[in-house]
């Protein structure tokens, strides 16, 4: 890769929102959670009464209160599936083994490797692409793996999070893979007509192209990329795993920091 002025620098997701937008119905248990936890803390931290007027007296009164506990609510279920992800990368090492199908890129033998599961579509994948590319640069180093995993449209392979997955694949027969990443990432409205302009756009052969994303090879890698994430826990995208622990956040600061801990041990 080569160096670059750097692009305005999208805002990240915050990890609630990403829980939101995630394919997991869990808005109203979340909010149902924040506010049993307040009512329950309510008597320790107002040092009043429990009627239903104190209560909704100090809740109006202190509506951070709320925000608080779901911050930390939130951080705690993180944390949590981020350990049990890991764990079960732990207990099935071919979940997470090199698989020569993703694009990847970094050395083969490198210390520290960063697995990205993402969706095309996904508006948390979308902001944070630009920062992982910068990421790539800072650690040639790294090891760095694609999982293209079309969630977003899971079980109707002819969507368009699919159809960009599959392109990106054959962007990556053709060793244009990156390029075409950064594209689709940056593209707001993905159909077939913009994803195959894409590839035209970045020098893909449309007609060659068009062969490998209709394949039955193309079908089992998605199909085994969908597989691993399953089996893993996977719930959101982007998820990101490095050197078999997942992350617990998708903010480029926290990863970068993650690398340079993970090289250091």
């Amino acid at each position: 890769m080569t160096d670059e002025t750097p692009e305005p620098r999208p805002e990240v997701p915050s990890a609630l929102s990403r829980f939101l937008a995630s394919p997991r119905a869990g808005v109203a248990a979340l909010a149902v959670s924040v506010v049993a936890l307040g009512l329950a803390a309510f008597p320790y931290v107002s040092g009043a009464g429990t009627s239903d007027a104190a209560i909704r007296s100090y809740l109006l009164n202190h509506p951070e209160m709320l925000q608080e506990m779901s911050n930390a609510l939130q951080a705690k279920q993180n944390t949590a599936l981020a350990d049990a992800i890991t764990r079960r990368a732990a207990l099935s090492p071919s979940l997470l083994a090199a698989d020569t199908r993703d694009a990847a890129f970094g050395p083969v033998d490198a210390k520290v490797t960063v697995i990205e599961f993402f969706d095309f579509r996904c508006p948390g994948c979308k902001a944070t692409a630009p920062d992982v590319l910068r990421i790539m640069q800072a650690h040639p180093d790294v090891r760095f793996v694609f999982k293209d995993w079309p969630i977003l449209d899971r079980g109707d392979p002819s969507g368009p999070s699919h159809y960009a997955a599959r392109a990106a694949q054959a962007a990556h027969d053709q060793g244009k893979y990156l390029p075409v990443f950064r594209a689709l990432m940056a593209e707001g409205d993905l159909t077939q007509e913009s994803i195959d302009a894409i590839l035209v756009a970045n020098g893909v052969s449309l007609e060659a192209a068009h062969a490998a994303i209709a394949s039955t090879d193309m079908t089992r890698h998605l199909v085994d990329t969908d597989t691993a994430a399953m089996a893993l826990g996977l719930q959101a995208t982007p998820t990101f795993i490095i050197n078999g622990r997942a992350m617990t956040s998708i903010q480029p600061e926290a990863i970068d920091r993650a690398i340079r801990e993970a090289k250091a041990r």
